[in-house]
C-alpha cells in the first residue's frame, strides 16, 4: 500500500531532468534521472556529463535506491565505480504540489553538500479517452462513434 497523500498523487516513475550544485562556487552539473516507483520504493539510474575531478568529456553513471512518503523523497545515488572520486551520495528532497519538481539537498559523508532540483513535464490531467467520455455524458443518449473512435457504450 502506498502512503501518497492526496487523491491525485502521481507516480514518480519517468524521466526527470536535474541539476545539482557544488558548494564553494564550484559550479553545477546537469543530469538525467530515470525513476521507477513501486509502492513507497524508488529505484532508477542517472547519467551526467563531467563534474569536479573527472573532466567535461566523462559520462558518469549511477544507480538510485530510495523511497517516497507523501512529498518527502529520499534516495541514495551510487556511482558505477568508473571514477574513484564518485561513490555514494544521499539525496533528500520535497516534491512540489503539482508533482513536477523535486527540490532539496545532497550530502556526501557529512562533509560535502549542495542543492539539487529535478523537473519533469506536467502530465495531462485527462486523457483523450476521458475527455471524449465527459463530452458523451454531457450529450447523454448520443450513441455515435466520435472522431477518436470511442463508442459511447465504452465510457464508464
Amino acid at each position: 500500500m502506498t502512503e501518497h497523500t492526496g487523491a491525485s498523487a502521481q507516480s514518480l516513475t519517468g524521466i526527470w531532468q536535474g541539476t545539482y550544485t557544488y558548494p564553494l562556487g564550484l559550479g553545477s552539473v546537469s543530469f538525467v534521472a530515470t525513476l521507477i516507483e513501486a509502492g513507497n520504493s524508488l529505484t532508477g539510474t542517472t547519467h551526467e556529463q563531467g563534474g569536479v575531478d573527472c573532466g567535461l568529456n566523462a559520462t558518469l553513471y549511477a544507480s538510485l535506491s530510495g523511497s517516497r512518503r507523501g512529498t518527502a523523497v529520499v534516495f541514495v545515488k551510487t556511482y558505477d565505480g568508473s571514477n574513484p572520486n564518485y561513490r555514494t551520495v544521499e539525496y533528500k528532497g520535497t516534491l512540489s504540489d503539482d508533482e513536477t519538481e523535486i527540490e532539496g539537498h545532497w550530502i556526501i559523508s557529512s562533509m560535502w553538500s549542495g542543492k539539487f532540483v529535478m523537473i519533469r513535464p506536467a502530465r495531462k490531467a485527462e486523457s483523450v479517452f476521458s475527455k471524449v467520455c465527459i463530452a458523451r455524458r454531457a450529450n447523454a443518449g448520443d450513441q455515435a462513434v466520435d472522431s477518436q473512435n470511442v463508442p459511447a457504450d465504452h465510457c464508464p
